[in-house]
């Protein structure tokens, strides 16, 4: 039997626990949201670190490669802004 917790038993403990504590649906909903974009835009404010990071890294150790590593970084960095972009458009399409 495994014992660990899966991303539906929180997302029903988010859901019914304010339900049962007499929280209104418009409570709800708005806790709803602050976790959607809270957990949506985590991985991207990661990744965004862990490139810029990286580039800088890999232009301290050959600074005549600057040219080359810029443009990718910034491309690697708008693919992972436009990911919390996305959660953002599924957090004002909620109820």
């Amino acid at each position: 039997m495994n014992s660990y917790i899966s991303i539906a038993d929180i997302i029903h403990l988010l859901i019914y626990i304010p339900m049962f504590a007499g929280l209104e649906h418009i409570s709800v909903v708005v806790l709803a949201k602050a976790f959607a974009i809270g957990v949506g835009a985590l991985g991207p404010a990661l990744g965004i670190g862990f490139i810029g990071a990286k580039a800088m890294e890999a232009i301290g150790r050959n600074p005549e490669a600057a040219g080359k590593i810029f443009v990718p970084m910034l491309l690697g960095m708008a693919f992972a802004e436009a990911i919390a972009i996305y959660a953002l458009v599924v957090v004002f399409t909620l109820g």
